[in-house]
């Protein structure tokens, strides 16, 4: 379906290559309703041995149970994992920052116990935050920070360049721009991906993508469709599009419908949760 690889994020490769040996622990964003889904495997290899905090993004979009059996998936591999919710400002999420800088200084133990040892006083911890476009990056660094200090959009590709932010005394973090991989082997990484809004618009047919996650829907999440539309979903995919467009009244002249705007109200309703907490990837 999808095989693409912008200029600016080969540049953006070369970027984490020569600035890596700056920090001591890098941050991994995934999206938690794609979380195998929405990880690069170019970062694996970028990354070599660099300690790693996994951060499911987006967790309240995604399903709680399906959450956390990834959650243990993860910390069972031994990779040091949380579930995240950037958009939201209240006592629970400054309970899951305080857990999130945790985790982070832990995994620099090693670091920060060889400095002290060699008598260096420096007990900053660096951080590079890493992951696909539009997985909610800038929003991340804005909610620790507490203030805007990084562009933020709906559609990916909003961070081009490096910057340092300081999240508080002994911690800065180093803000990248998104990178997805030259080619999606399967087609259906590429589906979630673009349904999910981490590839842009440009690049794929609106169109096909509905009918794709309409098809999703109907077999994965039978009465999602059903409830938000009151439709009937037993049927091919384009007729629930059609049905849509009359429901909502978007038509062309002569009341034909139109399954452009009906593919893009879809996708936009599926985006922002409005068809309930999904999670794409089965644990």
């Amino acid at each position: 379906m999808l095989n693409w690889f912008p200029g600016h994020m080969a540049k953006t490769k070369k970027l984490i290559k020569e600035n890596i040996k700056l920090v001591d622990v890098v941050l991994e964003l995934v999206d938690a309703r794609i979380p195998v889904s929405s990880r690069n495997p170019l970062l694996q290899e970028l990354l070599g041995k660099r300690p790693l905090v996994l951060v499911l993004n987006k967790a309240d979009l995604a399903e709680k149970e399906e959450t956390q059996k990834w959650l243990d998936y993860y910390r069972g591999e031994g990779i040091a994992a949380i579930a995240f919710n950037s958009t939201r400002q209240s006592n629970k999420s400054q309970n899951e920052k305080k857990k999130l800088y945790s985790l982070i200084r832990a995994q620099a133990q090693v670091e920060l116990s060889r400095r002290a040892r060699k008598g260096i006083k420096n007990q900053v911890v660096r951080l590079m935050i890493l992951g696909i476009p539009n997985v909610g990056k800038s929003t991340l660094i804005n909610h620790l920070t507490g203030r805007s200090v990084a562009g933020t959009g709906d559609k990916p590709g909003v961070t081009r360049g490096k910057q340092w932010v300081r999240l508080e005394s002994e911690l800065e973090l180093l803000d990248m721009p998104g990178i997805l991989w030259p080619k999606f082997e399967d087609p259906e990484i590429g589906y979630k991906l673009a349904v999910t809004g981490a590839i842009k618009e440009e690049v794929y047919d609106f169109l096909k993508l509905s009918l794709w996650l309409l098809a999703w829907l109907k077999q994965d999440k039978p009465g999602r469709i059903v409830q938000r539309y009151q439709l009937e979903e037993d049927q091919e995919p384009v007729q629930i599009l059609a049905d849509l467009c009359r429901k909502r009244g978007l038509l062309l002249q002569g009341g034909e419908t139109d399954l452009e705007k009906g593919a893009h109200v879809l996708l936009t309703e599926f985006r922002t949760g409005k068809l309930g907490s999904v999670t794409m990837d089965v644990c």
